[in-house]
């Protein structure tokens, strides 16, 4: 449970400091590139942060092939519905009309 509590301290590191670099620009080459991404890297670090707590302290990983299958099915279902959320807003954002068409 060490190597998890640290490993998760680490992950949790990585998210707060791509936040505080993207927030503050600082070092400014590293918050230019960090910029576009940040929501998909902080995504990413608490998806893989779920996926360790899920396995270990919920003891999916012991548990029968079954139960670990409805798991990772459910998870895998979340995640493509968000990602097509993610994809659907942001084209809604950058391409479609801005103009309201009942004026």
């Amino acid at each position: 449970y060490t190597k998890l509590a640290v490993t998760l301290f680490i992950l949790t590191f990585l998210e707060v400091a791509a936040y505080d670099v993207v927030e503050k620009h600082q070092p400014a080459a590293l918050a230019t590139m960090l910029e576009p991404i940040v929501v998909e890297v902080l995504l990413g670090l608490s998806a893989i942060k779920f996926f360790l707590v899920a396995m270990f302290y919920m003891h999916l990983k012991t548990d029968g092939r079954l139960l670990q299958s409805i798991f990772g099915f459910s998870l895998l279902l979340a995640a493509v519905i968000v990602t097509g959320l993610m994809i659907i807003f942001a084209y809604q954002y950058f391409h479609a009309p801005t103009a309201n068409p009942l004026k």
